[in-house]
């Protein structure tokens, strides 16, 4: 039988304040986590906290900035201090700059954006991996957000989407590399679910005719990402790693 539960495993979780993050620190919890979530918002995390607790999950809010590696190692010490050392990481802290194309985006944009989607996940998983070994731990898990835009080109998503195929390949490097310390990276690929990121899109007036170039004819929702995180978080992917798994109903392989 095929076991999805995390039972008793410290999770970590960024960008857990809102949309997709804080849906699935939900879903993190029910299956057993002991998870600890992390983002700039602090009244947000609190409050997010305060529902799992209240349906009995397990749940610790810590202040995250991913831009910051002194916040990055102090969320890790937090997290230890809350519940011990951690055995998953979920790197789902992401921003985009607006609908700007490469002509007109500003260099402070740029660097927002792969600073958080990109370098954030790095460090993030660099410092999980330097625990493990620290800590004389036999493995762990990460799951890196991605995008299918990180494939599918569309204009005005330029910093966002680069950042998001250089995660793409972060991901695979990061797989082959950490393999000698147990480490399992894989990255979950969704493709549009109405979120802050996307909702420009998909409040304009030709959110209709993008709805039906994807074969399923309809967007996502945060509801479909649940099996699809704990397949990779879990021991049902125990011999899974450096794949990506695309979650679009099908948008990717559809013709332009």
């Amino acid at each position: 039988m095929v076991n999805f539960r995390i039972d008793g495993q410290v999770v970590l979780l960024t960008g857990a304040s809102s949309g997709i993050g804080r849906h699935l620190a939900g879903t993190l919890a029910e299956a057993g986590g002991r998870v600890v979530l992390g983002a700039r918002r602090a009244d947000a995390l609190t409050e997010r906290v305060e529902e799992i607790r209240a349906q009995g999950g397990e749940a610790v809010a810590a202040p995250l900035d991913v831009r910051d590696l002194a916040s990055v190692r102090a969320f890790f010490d937090a997290a230890e201090t809350a519940f011990g050392p951690a055995q998953i990481l979920v790197n789902n802290a992401g921003m985009e700059a607006g609908a700007k194309t490469y002509f007109d985006l500003d260099d402070d944009g740029w660097d927002a954006v792969l600073e958080t989607n990109l370098r954030g996940a790095w460090w993030m998983t660099r410092e999980m991996t330097q625990r493990i070994v620290a800590h004389r731990l036999p493995g762990a898990v990460v799951v890196n957000m991605s995008s299918i835009t990180s494939e599918r080109v569309t204009k005005g998503i330029f910093p966002y989407a680069v950042s998001k195929a250089g995660l793409d390949q972060a991901t695979r490097v990061m797989a082959l590399e950490g393999a000698k310390h147990g480490v399992r990276v894989n990255a979950l690929a969704p493709g549009y679910i109405y979120t802050n990121v996307s909702k420009a899109l998909l409040d304009s007036d030709v959110a209709d005719a993008f709805v039906k170039r994807i074969p399923q004819r309809r967007l996502g929702h945060f509801e479909d990402l649940e099996g699809p995180l704990l397949l990779l978080v879990s021991d049902a992917s125990r011999y899974m790693t450096g794949s990506i798994v695309v979650v679009d109903g099908g948008h990717r392989v559809s013709s332009l």
